[in-house]
């Protein structure tokens, strides 16, 4: 009966044994698994570069010219070329202008290649080493070649007859340079003022006579003048003006003071007032007090610039010739305090 027992607890005791030895059997541990090797990410496939379209673009004198690309180092041989310039925001690609191009100030720092007066400065424009020579009408078809003889590329630009011919220079400097944005901009607001300049005019009751002084110095009893198809000619008409000039037969003529008492101008306009011309010295003159806008005091100075630089300052020349001509409407407006103070105020005072 003993013996019986002890087997029992015996072989309990042999299975929890051996349970114990399996439950404490360790799992056996996986092999490490290496990591797969990291992929070399591929370069970017290269985006192709568009080149830019070549600009071509036929000049006043028919010759087409080509560029690469928008220019970048511009030689100006004329103010209103370089006025225009600085306009559309060309300015900084502009690395010479000839000396008489002082506006804007920015521009009167610029190196000058000299006066054009004495015959072209050839060495003086290939010094700059330009990528684009543009000239107005101060240089003759002769000149062009000459420059385009010695390998520069060269755009002429006539003078603009009128407003939509100033538009059209402004563009096609714009297309030039790259900057077709700035240009339109510039082109919308200067056609906003022209316009109401227009619609203000036409409460005009009247068209009077002016005379428009070049220039007395050499001659005073011959001033030279602008005769007819000349941008001020076309300029005092929009002013609701009849220029004296337009009895001329040449676009820049003398005409006598004879002819002067005879066409008897209701304005006289001092474009040579820089030089020195008042209209204190006009009254002096000999004949002079016989006409009847020296008799009423209605000789005014004008800064020749604003007419006779065919630049974006064309629209400054029409507001101003609108106020001078008619200061019954226009001396109340608020546009008028935009304008030069010294143009305006004696015109305008009560």
């Amino acid at each position: 009966m003993f013996r019986n027992k002890f087997l029992v607890v015996l072989l309990v005791a042999l299975a929890a044994l051996a349970l114990t030895a399996c439950g404490s059997s360790a799992t056996p541990t996986p092999a490490p698994t290496a990591l797969p090797p990291t992929a070399t990410p591929l370069p970017p496939t290269p985006t192709a570069v568009p080149s830019p379209t070549p600009i071509t673009l036929t000049d006043g004198l028919g010759h087409t010219i080509t560029l690469a690309k928008p220019a970048q180092r511009i030689v100006s041989l004329a103010p209103s070329i370089t006025e225009s310039l600085f306009a559309i925001g060309a300015g900084k690609q502009v690395v010479a202008r000839d000396d008489n191009s002082k506006y804007p100030p920015e521009a009167a720092k610029l190196p000058s290649i000299g006066t054009l007066w004495n015959g072209l400065p050839l060495e003086a424009i290939l010094a700059q080493k330009p990528d684009l020579v543009i000239a107005a009408e101060i240089i003759s078809p002769d000149q062009v070649k000459q420059m385009q003889d010695a390998g520069l590329t060269v755009f002429w630009q006539a003078n603009p007859k009128d407003f939509d011919g100033l538009y059209k220079n402004l563009q096609d400097l714009a297309v030039l340079t790259g900057h077709e944005k700035e240009a339109s901009v510039l082109i919308t607001d200067l056609k906003q003022r022209v316009n109401t300049i227009e619609d203000i005019l036409g409460e005009a009751k009247d068209e009077p006579l002016v005379f428009y002084e070049l220039d007395a110095s050499t001659d005073p009893s011959n001033p030279w003048t602008s005769g007819p198809n000349t941008f001020i000619s076309y300029t005092i008409k929009m002013a609701k003006g009849r220029n004296a000039g337009d009895v001329l037969d040449k676009p820049w003529a003398q005409i006598s003071v004879e002819k002067l008492v005879e066409l008897n101008p209701d304005i006289i306009l001092l474009a040579d007032a820089p030089y020195g011309v008042t209209p204190e010295k006009v009254a002096q003159r000999a004949g002079w007090d016989a006409i009847k806008a020296v008799k009423d005091g209605k000789v005014y100075p004008f800064d020749p610039n604003l007419l006779s630089v065919p630049g974006p300052r064309l629209v400054d020349g029409l507001e101003t010739l609108a106020v001078i001509l008619h200061p019954d409407i226009f001396c109340a407006a608020k546009f008028t305090q935009r304008l030069e103070q010294n143009l305006v105020a004696p015109v305008c005072q009560p």
